[in-house]
């Protein structure tokens, strides 16, 4: 990895010339909002172009996501993406087969632990966790009541309203936590605060934190398929924007980071390429082919 990437301001800028070695690449793992979606949560044309392309010459495109594997656009199966990466690494399925492939919850300790710190600190503060493969939400009361309209519209159907005791009473993939005033990054500085273990919290650029399982991060859920799938680090082309995708752009052998990216996103990329409402994946994902075709 390299210490500075090379940043630039729109995905036709010249300094984009300056693409690294991607010869090498096998699989492609990006990030879905902020990253592979643009600002309204569609494929564009271009990118969907794009992955078909990536797909279709033989690479391996994986969606490596915050969200659960039935909130993906259906869109990417057409473009032959067979395989995502949940809930911040700790769930992978593959959908030609329509099969989970592995999963790693959170422990019902651990959640309850973290759970009452942060009752005890927050007033206002309500917590969901996600369930069977992350096919169902089960929230406390109040929980609804903070999400956006536009969740609502989306993908909010599936959500049984529980007393806090029975929200924390099975394992899960992601606990998130919402507060009516506090950001998702200012619930991080205070869950981190609390010094507890046994899981991993970090932000997505969505309005809750979330909280997954000790030590799972999209790294180790794409390490762990790409194991699955005999390939190596060093083969691996990673794209996002957001907290949660960092431990991702720093593990694989190219680290690539959104024009919108966060700084802690950018610090750690090999390179910077446009925005994801520029269709900045998609010309990531055309360098690389370029590269690879003339190999």
């Amino acid at each position: 990895m390299t210490s500075a990437p090379t940043r630039v301001p729109g995905p036709e800028d010249p300094a984009l010339a300056a693409f690294p070695d991607a010869t090498g690449i096998r699989l492609i793992a990006s990030d879905l909002d902020g990253t592979l979606l643009d600002s309204l949560s569609a494929v564009s044309a271009r990118t969907a172009r794009a992955i078909t392309d990536a797909t279709g010459q033989g690479l391996l495109v994986v969606a490596a996501t915050g969200r659960q594997v039935t909130q993906v656009p259906s869109a990417l199966a057409a473009c032959g993406v067979r395989y995502i990466v949940g809930s911040n690494g700790a769930i992978a399925s593959d959908v030609a087969e329509g099969r989970i492939l592995f999963e790693e919850l959170l422990d019902p300790a651990a959640a309850a632990g973290i759970v009452a710190y942060l009752t005890a600190e927050l007033e206002g503060v309500r917590f969901s966790a996600v369930r069977d493969h992350g096919t169902h939400h089960a929230a406390e009361p109040g929980y609804l009541d903070l999400l956006t309209a536009r969740e609502r519209e989306l993908w909010w159907a599936d959500l049984d309203t529980q007393d806090l005791a029975s929200v924390v009473s099975e394992p899960t993939l992601k606990l998130t936590v919402r507060h009516p005033v506090l950001t998702a990054d200012e619930l991080l500085v205070v869950a981190e605060r609390s010094g507890l273990s046994g899981f991993t919290a970090t932000t997505s650029g969505a309005p809750f934190l979330e909280i997954q399982g000790a030590g799972i991060t999209k790294a180790t859920g794409v390490a762990r398929l790409c194991a699955l799938l005999e390939v190596d680090a060093a083969q691996v082309l990673a794209a996002g924007d957001a907290n949660n995708d960092v431990a991702l752009l720093a593990w694989a052998g190219l680290g690539v980071a959104m024009g919108n990216a966060v700084d802690a996103a950018l610090a750690v990329a090999d390179w910077v390429t446009g925005r994801n409402d520029e269709d900045g994946l998609a010309v990531a994902i055309e360098r690389t082919l370029a590269q690879v075709r003339t190999a």
